[in-house]
C-alpha cells in the first residue's frame, strides 16, 4: 500500500467532483446523518487545508469548524486548488515521518494523519457525488490504496465516531461499494 503515490490522484478526483456540485444541491441530504451537502463540502474544505499544515508540521490557522466557506464566492475552485497543494505537500517523504497534527495537539503518526487526508478524498468524495447525483469515479489503484488502508484502522476510526457500524456488501461487489460499507455507508444510499 503506497498512500503517497496515490494521494494526488485521490485528491484530484475529489476536486472533480467538488467541481461539480451544483449550488442548487448545498442542502440537500448526504449519507453522513448530520450533514448536508454545505455541511460536508465545508468539512472538506477545512481538513484539506489543515492536511497542508500537518503535512508541513505548520501551526493551525485561519477559520474553524464554524465558518461557512460555501458562502464565499468560488468555493469549489478554492478547493480544488487546495486539495492539490495538500496533496503536493504529502509528496515530500518527511511529510510521512514522525508525529504531524491536524488540530494543533499534540499529535498523531504522520503516516496516520496521511491516511485519513487521503480517505477523506475517497469516502466524503463518494458521499458528495451520491448526495448531488454525480457518478463517483476513482482510479482502480486508489480504491486498492484506500481499501488496505481502511481495512486495518476502521475500527479505531469507529471508536472515534469517524465511521458508523459496517454495511454488509458482497465480497464480488465492486471495490468502491466494499469501502463505502466498510466505512458504515449504504452503497445503494439516494437522498
Amino acid at each position: 500500500m503506497d498512500v503517497r503515490s496515490q494521494m494526488l490522484p485521490a485528491a484530484e478526483a475529489a476536486a472533480r467532483i467538488v467541481l461539480r456540485v451544483p449550488e442548487a444541491k448545498l442542502d440537500a441530504p448526504t449519507p453522513c446523518p448530520d450533514w448536508d451537502v454545505r455541511a460536508l463540502l465545508n468539512h472538506l474544505i477545512l481538513w484539506s487545508a489543515r492536511g497542508e499544515a500537518a503535512a508541513h508540521r505548520l501551526p493551525i490557522t485561519g477559520p474553524g469548524e464554524d465558518h461557512d466557506f460555501t458562502a464565499e464566492p468560488g468555493w469549489a475552485g478554492r478547493y480544488a486548488e487546495q486539495v492539490r497543494k495538500t496533496a503536493e505537500a504529502w509528496q515530500d517523504p518527511a511529510a510521512w515521518e514522525g508525529k504531524a497534527s491536524l488540530t494543533g495537539g499534540e499529535g498523531m503518526p504522520a503516516r496516520f494523519i496521511g491516511g485519513i487526508i487521503f480517505g477523506e478524498c475517497v469516502t466524503h468524495g463518494w458521499d458528495l457525488a451520491v448526495a448531488t447525483g454525480i457518478e463517483p469515479v476513482f482510479p482502480p489503484e486508489v480504491l486498492r490504496t484506500e481499501w488496505e488502508r481502511l481495512a486495518p484502522t476502521v475500527e479505531m476510526g469507529r471508536e472515534y465516531g469517524a465511521f458508523g457500524a459496517e454495511v454488509p456488501v458482497p465480497e464480488d461487489a465492486p471495490l468502491l461499494d466494499r469501502i463505502v460499507g466498510l466505512s458504515g455507508r449504504d452503497p445503494h444510499w439516494t437522498p
